[in-house]
């Protein structure tokens, strides 16, 4: 008998009328004593190759990585006089030494952007760790514990959210001293309700999987179910989350400095800069609004770019195909 072939590839003895094709080339064929590849890419995996396909989140990615080297690289390259200013120099356009100009104390704007940047940035993420840290641990607590006492607590929340959020922030503000660490206490401390509320709700539905009923009959306290089964297994909604908790202590502390309740004299964050913007412009000083203003649109638009394709990429129902 003749033997057949199909373009050059042998086939296979279990093909009877036309049942399983031939195997394809790069394929071991398990009748010869080889092993199917049947790799399979893992949840993160999948969700990394969804960001990077995402080129809104790479361009926010960029323009992230851009400031953070900007603002913490820069003075080591570029340097200005950031102690002392020099009213002799105010409000002079840029030109030759000051490429951005300066400011009405005479600072050079350009270093000024760079300090400004690192107290905004620190703020944001410090403030973004403890709203989620907080809001991690009470959501799970609750959601976990269930019936009266999730009840009470999440009733707590509400209450909390019905407070005008910056009033409450701008009375701690006028009490303590502004300095990043105290702000950021004060940010995060009173920004970790809407993670509590995310928390809590994944929770409730991871709570009833199998592997949740598992660990509790294997004797597993509610602490070791906290930290070892629910919390690792709502990362994706606790990274998503905590990109946004970035952008918005970013706002809120540039808010702060425009009303003059930011850092104080001689710390400085892009807020304080934008203070004397109605002046300035009155003035003619663009230089003084428009890089420090495109500079916190182009960060908070990063974070929110960075938020939205994690999201996407986490979520499997949002996932692109």
């Amino acid at each position: 008998m003749e033997e057949r072939e199909t373009e050059g590839v042998e086939e296979s003895p279990l093909n009877l009328g036309g049942g399983i094709g031939p195997f394809e080339p790069g394929i071991t064929d398990p009748l010869d004593g080889g092993e199917v590849d049947d790799t399979v890419t893992s949840g993160w995996r999948l969700a990394v190759r969804s960001f990077a396909e995402n080129k809104l989140a790479i361009v926010g990615l960029g323009i992230l990585i851009f400031f953070v080297l900007f603002c913490y690289v820069g003075p080591h390259v570029y340097h200005s006089n950031q102690i002392s200013g020099n009213v002799l120099n105010s409000d002079l356009p840029p030109g030759s030494g000051h490429p951005l100009g300066t400011d009405n104390n005479g600072y050079d704007e350009l270093g000024r952007l760079m300090v400004g940047g690192q107290a905004a940035l620190e703020i944001g993420f410090f403030a973004a760790i403890i709203a989620t840290v907080i809001g991690s641990l009470y959501g799970a607590i609750s959601g976990l514990i269930g019936g009266l006492l999730d009840g009470v607590m999440m009733r707590i929340v509400d209450v909390i959210l019905s407070i005008p959020y910056l009033l409450i922030v701008l009375i701690v503000a006028t009490r303590y001293s502004g300095t990043v660490l105290s702000l950021s206490l004060i940010l995060g401390l009173f920004a970790w309700l809407v993670p509590a509320r995310l928390i809590r709700g994944e929770v409730l539905s991871l709570r009833v999987r199998d592997f949740v009923s598992a660990a509790k009959v294997m004797g597993s306290g509610r602490t070791r179910l906290i930290f070892r089964h629910l919390l690792p297994n709502a990362l994706s909604v606790v990274i998503v989350n905590i990109t946004f908790q970035v952008a918005d202590a970013i706002i809120a502390i540039a808010l702060l400095g425009f009303l003059g309740f930011g850092l104080q004299y001689p710390h400085v964050d892009w807020g304080d800069m934008l203070s004397t913007a109605n002046t300035a412009l009155g003035n003619g000083y663009w230089w003084l609004v428009y890089p420090v203003g495109i500079s916190l649109i182009l960060v908070v638009m990063a974070c929110n770019f960075i938020g939205n394709a994690l999201r996407d990429s986490v979520d499997v129902r949002l996932r692109r195909r």
